[in-house]
């Protein structure tokens, strides 16, 4: 037998895994790619080399209005030179010496339905140097409720086209991104940040849905998604009522944050420029000798999207099943998950003020898709308070919990049993459809009883807390 040690809310969860489980971990089972370079002249070269576009400063003029968009704090790193703090200092130089006018640049921050960042937080993840350059008045949070949201209509599938008015009254748009595989359309940057980063809720809801993630195609991060397909056609449209191209900075990002490699210019010869390497760094083959019966993984109780993502339910859920979509391809048909989850009910009502009203109600329905399409499920998204708290004080938008059940749903139609060890308050894992159990022991004797003795077994102990996650392959 092998010793793991799983996340477990604050710490970690001792069990014991036969020797012939895979257990996937950064430095052994993985490393990244070699960086390209140095990031900072990485980032000044794709600046000065655009793929598609003129260079920058040939963008630049003394009269034109410049909005750099750039990621919220939920990804991308803090240290001083990640990508964003990186990029943001390059292109202002890059603009400068082109003639343009440091007043006439505005940072808008694509925070998408994820709540807004206050100042303390922008000081943390974007730098002194830059939050004191454009705070108050031109560092601003994105709003996906702003009443002069650009509507635009449908695009050519029918998803609704929504774009925050500064692109639109923009004359130079430059968006900062990384490049990073992603269970959402395959790769993070590009596209995907611009419509999910800049748009109105209506418009996320167009792919945040069971429709989309239901799909076969959503499983496994491939690039050939309907979700990237969607991605593309809602981008291309903004674009098309913007009346301009926008002008991507994107970098391929490695385990912990750092940078790989950048390339600027149009979105598309970005997309097509970085995704080789990041499919590289991102999928893992692995030995296994055939599909996994059992998915093993640990949940902390805080991780990207805030306090409590490891014991709020519904963020749990779609932590699960988002992992086992990054691990589809070296599971079997209707297989089990076992998961170290704290799941104490703590819903973080600060961040998260619509998250336990969602769940209370979602345990009317006999599944979580009659309850996403119910009326109920829309006034909650209506709600006029949770609303006005996610454009007024710092709180998540109440669609977000409705896209995290869409998530976390795929569980229950992909796989025979979700079992929890260690829930401190069990019933509300068997709230998610979950079966909870005292110790690991007894997961893995319930497990054997569904998929048969001695399991093939997968484990990824530090897929939440070891940097960002890899989607996982078969030799």
């Amino acid at each position: 037998m092998q010793e793991v040690l799983l996340d477990y809310g604050d710490g970690k969860m001792r069990v014991e895994l036969p020797d012939h489980a895979t257990v996937v971990r950064y430095g052994k089972t993985y490393t990244d790619p070699a960086p390209v370079g140095d990031s900072v002249e990485l980032t000044r070269a794709a600046l000065r080399q655009p793929l598609g576009m003129p260079p920058l400063r040939e963008l630049a003029s003394p009269d034109k209005k410049v909005v750099i968009g750039f990621p919220d704090r939920v990804k991308g790193g803090a240290h001083p030179k990640a990508h964003r703090r990186v990029a943001i200092r390059a292109a202002i130089e890059e603009l400068l010496a082109g003639g343009c006018r440091l007043e006439n640049i505005t940072l808008l921050c694509g925070m998408g339905l994820h709540r807004q960042n206050t100042v303390e937080e922008f000081y943390w993840y974007l730098g002194k140097e830059i939050v004191d350059q454009f705070h108050p008045g031109r560092l601003v949070n994105h709003d996906g409720e702003a009443p002069d949201l650009a509507d635009f209509g449908a695009d050519a599938m029918g998803n609704r086209v929504q774009c925050n008015r500064l692109l639109v009254n923009a004359d130079l748009v430059l968006m900062i991104g990384h490049c990073a595989g992603n269970p959402y359309g395959g790769f993070s940057g590009g596209y995907k940040m611009l419509v999910t980063g800049f748009s109105g809720w209506q418009s996320i809801a167009s792919h945040h849905n069971p429709s989309t993630m239901h799909r076969d195609d959503w499983l496994g991060g491939s690039r050939h998604q309907h979700m990237r397909h969607q991605f593309k056609s809602i981008g291309e449209a903004m674009e098309k009522g913007m009346n301009k191209k926008v002008f991507a900075i994107d970098a391929v990002l490695g385990q912990f944050g750092d940078v790989l490699d950048v390339k600027a210019g149009s979105i598309p010869e970005v997309e097509a420029a970085t995704w080789p390497l990041a499919e590289r760094r991102t999928n893992v083959a692995l030995e296994m000798g055939g599909p996994a019966d059992v998915l093993v993984v640990g949940l902390p109780r805080n991780f990207h999207y805030g306090p409590g993502m490891g014991t709020n339910p519904i963020l749990a859920g779609l932590a699960i099943g988002g992992q086992y979509s990054r691990s589809w391809h070296c599971l079997r048909p209707n297989g089990v998950v076992i998961v170290a989850g704290y799941c104490d009910g703590w819903f973080n009502e600060r961040w998260f003020p619509s998250y336990r009203e969602t769940y209370k109600t979602m345990q009317k329905y006999q599944n979580p898709s009659d309850f996403l399409h119910s009326a109920e499920a829309t006034a909650i998204t209506m709600n006029y308070e949770y609303r006005f708290a996610y454009s007024n004080y710092f709180t998540y938008h109440p669609f977000h919990a409705m896209s995290m059940i869409s998530g976390g749903a795929v569980l229950g139609k992909r796989t025979q049993a979700v079992i929890m060890v260690g829930a401190q308050k069990p019933a509300f894992a068997r709230g998610m459809g979950y079966i909870p159990v005292a110790t690991f022991e007894e997961a893995r004797k319930l497990a054997e009883r569904y998929v048969g003795a001695d399991p093939r077994i997968l484990c990824t102990p530090e897929c939440f807390s070891g940097g960002a996650a890899v989607h996982l392959q078969m030799k």
